[in-house]
C-alpha cells in the first residue's frame, strides 16, 4: 500500500514539475459522420497510457476516430536538395485526454555543422480535420445531393501546442525548408512531444543534404498558375474591402505562393468573370463610368494595388486578365447621367460586345504601357469559352489592342486558330500533340496542363490522397508541359476549416490554402512535385552540356513508366510509381562517392 501511494505520489511531483500550458483557444472540428464499428471502439481500450506517437507516410491521410494502423519506423530518414523543403508526418494518439501538446524540434547536428531548429528551417503544424466528400468518381462537378461525408485531415495549423480529445488521433506535419549554406551530409536529430501530464514522445529522424541545390522559387522554370481571389481574403480575415490592411493580408497569401513558384497574377477587368460561382464574388477590379458627354472612364486604383502587391510578392511572370468572355456575358457600369449602376448583356457577335470592349480596350492598353509600363506581361483571358466566342473576341482585342496576347484554359483545341495565345492550358484529360508543343515552345509559348472538379484522379480535391498533388508535377514533367493551372488557390467556401465542400463542386476544388496564410496538405505535396520538376529539369541541363545523358538512364526509365500508365485511372500502383520516380531523381543526383 505504501509502495503504490509513494508511486502516486512521485508521479504527481513530476507532473507538477512539467510546465502547464493553458487551453487552447480554437475552433471546434466538426464531428466524423461515420460512425465506429464495434471493433474500432474495442480497439481503443487496448490502447496504453499518456501520449502515444509514431512516424507515419506522408502520402496517405488518417482517420481522427480510428486507433492508426502504421509501420514501426524507429528512424525517419528524409532526403533533399540544398535549398529545397522537405516533409514529414507524424501521428499522435491518446486514449484519454491529453491537454498542452506541445512539438519541440532539435538541433540537427551534422558532422561538421548544426542546423538551428528555428522556423526558417523547420516548423511544426498540428494538422485539423474538415469535412469533405467521400472519394467517389460520381462525385466531382455536380455532387448529388445526399452525398456521403467523411473527415479528413487537411489544414495545417499555427498553434503553439493543441489539446486533444479521448480517443482521438492527431496528424503533426513537419516542413523542413533545407540551407543553402550547410555542407551536404546526414544530420540527426530528434523530435520531442510532450503534454502538460508528463507524456513524452521521442521520434528520432536524419536529413541527408544532397550536394546539389535547389534554385530559389522565382528562379524555377515550372509555370505554376493557381488563380487568386483577393476579395475573398476581405471576408475571410474579417478586413474592410480593399483597405490597407486588406491589402496586406493580400500581400502575405501572395507572398506563401510566390514560394510555390507561382508566376501568374490573377485580375478581372469587370464584374465576376465566372458569374458568381463561388462563395465571394470577384468585386470589381476597375470601375467602368459613362461620363455624360458619352465618353468612357476607367478607375484603376485597384487593379493597380493588387498588381503593386502581387509583384511585391514577387509574383510578376504574367498578368492574366477576366475577362472578355464572362461566362453570363454580363458588363457593369456606373451611368453618370443617370446616376445609377447599368448592367448590360453584351455577347459576342452582337453589336454592343464591340460597343463596349472597344473603348475600353483601347483605353487599357494605354494605362499598361504608358502608366505602368508592364503591357510585355500582360494577357487577355477567358476561361473555357465556345470556339465561336474565342473568334469574336480575338478579333476585337486585334482591333483595339492588336499588341496584347492572350491566355485561356482551353477545353476544345481553340488556341490552334490564333497566333496571339501564348498562355495556353488544356484539359488533363485531352492529350497534347508533340507538334503543338514544339510550335509553341518555337514561338515561346507557355503551355500547361489543368485539371479541377472534373476530373476524380489525379486532383488536390480534400477527398484526393496526398501523392496525387505529388504526381501532378511529374505528369506534367513526362509529358513535356512548362507547368500547370488550378483554378482555384483561396476561393474559400464560408468555413473552410470547418467544412470544406461548397455547392455542386467536389470538396476543396475551391481551394489550396485556408485563411490566415494556413497551408494544407495538399497544398504541400503538390509543391513536392514542382520541386521534382525543377531537379529532373536542372539534372538534365547539366547532364547534357557536360555530354554525360547516361546518368539520365533511370530518370528516364521512370518517365517511360509514367508515360506508359494512363494518368487518370486510380487502379493502377500510381504512389509506387511515384515513389520509384522520386527515387531514381534522388539516385542521379548523387555526385560519385555519395552513394
Amino acid at each position: 500500500m505504501l509502495r503504490r501511494l509513494s508511486v502516486v505520489l512521485l508521479a504527481a511531483l513530476f507532473a507538477g514539475c512539467v510546465e502547464q500550458l493553458p487551453p487552447v483557444e480554437t475552433f471546434t472540428e466538426a464531428e466524423d459522420p461515420v460512425p465506429l464499428t464495434e471493433e474500432q471502439k474495442a480497439e481503443w481500450d487496448g490502447v496504453k497510457k499518456g501520449l502515444n506517437g509514431a512516424w507515419a507516410t506522408i502520402d496517405s491521410v488518417y482517420s481522427r476516430s480510428i486507433v492508426p494502423q502504421v509501420k514501426p519506423v524507429e528512424t525517419m530518414r528524409l532526403s533533399g536538395w540544398r535549398g529545397e523543403r522537405v516533409s514529414a508526418q507524424i501521428l499522435l494518439w491518446t486514449k484519454g485526454a491529453a491537454d498542452g501538446v506541445r512539438v519541440e524540434v532539435k538541433p540537427m547536428k551534422g558532422d561538421k555543422a548544426t542546423i538551428p531548429a528555428s522556423t526558417n528551417y523547420v516548423k511544426a503544424h498540428f494538422v485539423r480535420y474538415t469535412l469533405a466528400d467521400k472519394s467517389d468518381p460520381s462525385c466531382m462537378c455536380n455532387r448529388k445531393e445526399g452525398h456521403p461525408a467523411v473527415l479528413v485531415a487537411d489544414m495545417l495549423d499555427t498553434l503553439t501546442h493543441f489539446d486533444m480529445d479521448e480517443r482521438t488521433v492527431r496528424p503533426v506535419w513537419l516542413r523542413f525548408k533545407l540551407p543553402n549554406y550547410v555542407e551536404p551530409g546526414i544530420y540527426k536529430s530528434k523530435v520531442v512531444i510532450t503534454d502538460n501530464s508528463g507524456s513524452k514522445v521521442v521520434l528520432p529522424f536524419e536529413l541527408d543534404i544532397n550536394a546539389e541545390s535547389l534554385h530559389e522559387p522565382e528562379l524555377w522554370n515550372f509555370h505554376l498558375d493557381l488563380w487568386q481571389h483577393p476579395a475573398a481574403v476581405a471576408r475571410a480575415e474579417g478586413l474592410e474591402l480593399w483597405s490597407d490592411a486588406h491589402f496586406e493580408a493580400i500581400t502575405r497569401n501572395y507572398k506563401m505562393l510566390q514560394k510555390a513558384g507561382q508566376k501568374v497574377i490573377t485580375l478581372t477587368l469587370n464584374k465576376d468573370p465566372w458569374n458568381h460561382q463561388c462563395y465571394d464574388a470577384y468585386e470589381d477590379m476597375i470601375k467602368w463610368t459613362l461620363k455624360k458627354d458619352g465618353q468612357w472612364e476607367y478607375d484603376y486604383t485597384v487593379f493597380d494595388k493588387v498588381i503593386k502587391a502581387a509583384m511585391d510578392a514577387g509574383i510578376y511572370r504574367y498578368i492574366n486578365c477576366y475577362s472578355m468572355l464572362p461566362w453570363n456575358y454580363e458588363l457593369d457600369y456606373f451611368d453618370e447621367a443617370k446616376g445609377e449602376k447599368v448592367t448590360v448583356k453584351a455577347k459576342p457577335g452582337t453589336p454592343i460586345f464591340e460597343k463596349m470592349w472597344g473603348p475600353f480596350l483601347t483605353d487599357f492598353y494605354r494605362h499598361i504601357d504608358k502608366d505602368l509600363m508592364i503591357a510585355s506581361g500582360v494577357n487577355i483571358a477567358a476561361d473555357e469559352r465556345e470556339p465561336e466566342d474565342m473568334d469574336e473576341a480575338i478579333r476585337v482585342l486585334n482591333k483595339y489592342a492588336p499588341k496584347l496576347h492572350f491566355a485561356m484554359a482551353d477545353n476544345k483545341y481553340s488556341f490552334r486558330k490564333y497566333t496571339n495565345v501564348r498562355d495556353v492550358c488544356i484539359a488533363q484529360r485531352q492529350p497534347m500533340t508533340a507538334e503543338d508543343l514544339t510550335m509553341r515552345r518555337a514561338n515561346n509559348y507557355i503551355t500547361t496542363f489543368y485539371v479541377c472538379c472534373s476530373t476524380h484522379f489525379p486532383n488536390t480535391l480534400t477527398y484526393s490522397q496526398p501523392f496525387e498533388a505529388e504526381l501532378l508535377g511529374w505528369h506534367a514533367l513526362a509529358h513535356d508541359f512548362d507547368g500547370m493551372l488550378r483554378w482555384a488557390y483561396n476561393s474559400w467556401p464560408e468555413n473552410p476549416q470547418y467544412d470544406s465542400r461548397f455547392d455542386r463542386f467536389a470538396s476543396g476544388d475551391t481551394y489550396l490554402i485556408y485563411p490566415f496564410c494556413r497551408s494544407s496538405i495538399r497544398f504541400e505535396r503538390l509543391v513536392d512535385g514542382i520541386e521534382s520538376y525543377e531537379k529532373a529539369k536542372t539534372l538534365r541541363y547539366d547532364f547534357t552540356v557536360s555530354n554525360r545523358t547516361e546518368r539520365l538512364e533511370p530518370l528516364d526509365k521512370a518517365l517511360d513508366r509514367i508515360r506508359a500508365t494512363k494518368v487518370q485511372d486510380p487502379t493502377q500502383p500510381w504512389n509506387d510509381i511515384i515513389r520509384e520516380a522520386v527515387s531514381a531523381l534522388d539516385q542521379i543526383s548523387r555526385r560519385p562517392g555519395d552513394e
